[in-house]
């Protein structure tokens, strides 16, 4: 019980965190239009960061409500426009069949690792998703000091190493990832790079068992 009570409040403090640096900003430019004197007149600025709060909102509300009904890849592709950084971020669908659907459960483990992925390119880059046959799913990253967190692979194979990860708002999301792919039932590997190179970056296997 202390655990998952642990968890919501991280959850609860990583949406603070998320939010109110948007929330600030556009409260700040709306202050200032106020203070000027002039006739009220739109604030640059303050569209976008309104924009971009409501699609933050709508990112985590699908990935953490559990109230997802199921995502194609053009509405993926709309909630990926809320993840933190994303002016600076791609997302590559161009590895799977145009009429893809995940179904609910993997509609949340999808979005989950996006934003594990979105954290993981702190000078953006590129997020892939690319069909590995049936239900699985590769999920890649490439770009300039890219790298997923270096706890994340014993998150995935150690329950309570998950937990224990679970350390602060901003390193939520290796454990929460990793927990998440436990209770929905789908498993999350490590893959070895395919390249030689030292920038290669491992990818991601997402394997679903059972899931509708």
């Amino acid at each position: 019980m202390d655990d998952f009570l642990r968890l919501s409040e991280l959850v609860a403090a990583r949406l603070c965190h998320d939010i109110g640096g948007l929330v600030a900003t556009l409260t700040g430019l709306l202050e200032l239009a106020g203070d000027s004197g002039e006739p009220a007149a739109p604030v640059p600025g303050a569209a976008e960061a309104a924009l971009e709060l409501t699609r933050r909102l709508n990112l985590l509300r699908e990935a953490w409500s559990g109230e997802s009904t199921g995502l194609n890849l053009p509405g993926l592709q709309a909630l990926s426009r809320g993840l933190p950084g994303a002016h600076r971020l791609q997302l590559d669908l161009s590895g799977l069949p145009a009429d893809t659907v995940f179904p609910p459960r993997m509609a949340r483990m999808v979005l989950n690792v996006l934003l594990l992925g979105a954290e993981s390119l702190p000078r953006g880059g590129t997020i892939g998703l690319v069909s590995a046959g049936g239900q699985d799913l590769l999920v890649t990253i490439a770009g300039p000091r890219g790298g997923w967190p270096a706890g994340l692979a014993a998150c995935l194979v150690d329950e309570q190493g998950a937990w224990t990860a679970l350390s602060g708002p901003r390193v939520l999301m290796p454990g929460l990832v990793a927990l998440l792919a436990r209770q929905l039932a789908v498993r999350v590997s490590i893959l070895m790079p395919s390249g030689r190179g030292r920038r290669a970056m491992p990818p991601l296997l997402l394997s679903p068992d059972g899931l509708a």
